[in-house]
């Protein structure tokens, strides 16, 4: 039997708004995004699910600058959910219609984990920004969770590199199940880029 797994990118929250010619601003260059993870096998096993954290960017023009920082959460709220949760991807699917399904299963929170273990940033002037995940970070978490940061000396556009092929792992526990009609779980993820250290 195979279970397919599947994440979203929900909206962003950027920092301080860009100023009005444009030129001067904190804002995602590259947006971080989840890459689509793998199948699993159900086998009455606890498995990790491993996939490659895509490469972002952070830019930063701003003339006075205090740093940034980057999180990451489960987003809440109505059409979202925090954890992997059972969604219908198409307008039916048997009885659910398209959508997060009401009462359906879900995996528990802090499930899906970020580990920046040989990630870098590069580029950009200034202070190297750090990567924060060296010891692994919740993503589907109901709080948000520090992954980057920089100090007031980093400048420039600063893009991310070297994400290992174990940078995002997912625990599937031994109860997860199949579901039926081609519904998949589903996880809304919100970044937020803010200013600051």
């Amino acid at each position: 039997m195979v279970c397919a797994l599947a994440l979203v990118l929900a909206l962003l929250a950027l920092g301080p708004p860009t100023l009005a010619w444009g030129l001067l601003s904190l804002e995602f260059g590259t947006a971080p995004a989840l890459p689509t993870l793998t199948t699993v096998t159900l086998n009455a096993k606890s498995q990790a699910v491993n996939t490659t954290m895509t490469n972002f960017s952070v830019s930063d023009t701003r003339l006075v600058k205090s740093g940034w920082n980057v999180t990451v959460e489960g987003r809440p709220g109505a059409g979202n959910s925090p954890v992997f949760a059972q969604y219908c991807p198409k307008v039916k699917c048997g009885g659910a219609s398209e959508g997060y399904v009401g009462g359906g299963l879900t995996l528990p929170a802090n499930s899906l984990q970020l580990n920046s273990s040989g990630a870098k940033f590069g580029g950009g002037l200034g202070g190297t920004p750090t990567l924060e995940c060296s010891a692994a970070c919740n993503v589907d978490s109901s709080s948000a969770v520090k992954i980057a940061s920089a100090t007031a000396t980093a400048g420039g556009t600063w893009t991310t590199s070297g994400w290992s092929a174990t940078s995002l792992a997912l625990t599937a526990p031994t109860t997860l199940k199949v579901l039926p009609n081609e519904e998949v779980y589903r996880v809304d993820i919100l970044w937020t880029l803010a200013s600051g250290p």
